[in-house]
């Protein structure tokens, strides 16, 4: 991956480029993108866009994060602002359910779309949208084990075992509005990640 100083005049290209590049490939995926999409979106020639990066492969991962670092950022905000256990759980799925416009305007959950065009065809996606599914589930774990330890949640609670049925109706809704395109699938599997959260409360 090139170097390049903080503030340069590059780096600022890099970022151009990757924010102008992240919706296309988070809607089209790495193989429908082409490099025609790219200098389209950031008016740019061929050259002036592999100057900056090494390849095709070091954009569409470098997009892959902008998109996640865009959803993730809101989640913080709302961990910042919640007092109990309980609240930051319930972040996840309120501030997606306010978000969830703006996801699917963007061409849906990044981790999700990477993960189903990746599994096969580009291994370094896959295992960057794998490390962030992995991360998502650790967080729920590690605020499941806590509430527990606080006794703000029921004491029984098999923590993966949540976190990981938490994670399903995300992904599962998901990918069923996208495919759909019904929002209800989406919504209501949000509804059920906040039930189920509310039914842990001690």
């Amino acid at each position: 991956m090139n170097k390049q100083l903080p503030n340069s005049k590059s780096e600022r290209t890099r970022n151009r480029i990757i924010e102008q590049t992240a919706t296309i490939f988070n809607k089209k995926g790495y193989a429908g993108t082409a490099i025609s999409d790219l200098t389209s979106a950031t008016k740019l020639t061929k050259g002036s866009v592999y100057g900056n990066f090494e390849d095709k492969d070091e954009i569409a991962l470098a997009a892959f994060e902008y998109n996640l670092r865009q959803i993730t950022q809101e989640f913080s905000v709302g961990m910042e602002k919640a007092a109990t256990t309980l609240d930051k759980l319930l972040v996840y799925p309120r501030t997606y359910r306010a978000i969830y416009k703006r996801i699917m305007d963007s061409g849906g959950c990044p981790i999700l779309n990477t993960l189903v065009e990746a599994d096969d065809t580009h291994p370094a996606l896959k295992a960057a949208a794998l490390a962030a599914l992995q991360r998502w589930k650790q967080a729920l774990v590690r605020l499941i084990n806590e509430g527990i330890q606080k006794k703000e949640l029921i004491q029984s609670l098999d923590a993966e075992k949540v976190a990981e049925n938490m994670l399903s109706l995300f992904e599962g809704g998901g990918i069923l509005a996208k495919a759909t395109g019904k929002d209800s699938y989406m919504l209501h599997a949000l509804d059920q990640v906040e039930d189920m959260v509310l039914s842990m409360k001690r």
